[in-house]
């Protein structure tokens, strides 16, 4: 059942892959805020693995995120996670990410429970025309 509260965690080594430069959102050797964020939906998602009922998922649906300094490769970054917020089938998350030196980036994820089955078949539709 879900609850307000629940919180996610998720430790992660940044790679050669995850920099601007290798993602083409910039051209600096640096942690990409677009890997950021990707981990940061992470940890939301991976968070209510043991609270959805059985045929239902979540997907993303909002980011309001800030990038806040620069973070090299070989840093090992810790994100996290806490459901602050439910309303109908909309998940309110806080997210942050903190490098050894402090939050590096924070902000607000929202993810919306979905019928799996339901939710694969519109995407069939779609694929299907």
């Amino acid at each position: 059942m879900l609850n307000l509260g629940i919180k996610g965690e998720l430790t992660y080594t940044v790679q050669d892959k995850d920099t601007a430069k290798a993602m083409c959102t910039g051209g600096l050797d640096v942690f990409a805020t677009s890997a950021m964020i990707a981990l940061m939906e992470s940890t939301a998602c991976k968070s209510l693995a043991n609270y959805l009922e059985s045929g239902l998922s979540t997907v993303g649906k909002s980011m309001n995120i800030q990038h806040f300094c620069p973070t090299p490769v070989g840093t090992v970054v810790k994100f996290e996670s806490e459901l602050i917020k439910m309303d109908g089938k909309t998940l309110t998350f806080e997210v942050k990410a903190l490098d050894p030196f402090g939050v590096m980036g924070a902000g607000i994820h929202e993810r919306k429970i979905v019928d799996i089955q339901y939710f694969t078949m519109k995407a069939l539709v779609k694929k299907a025309k």
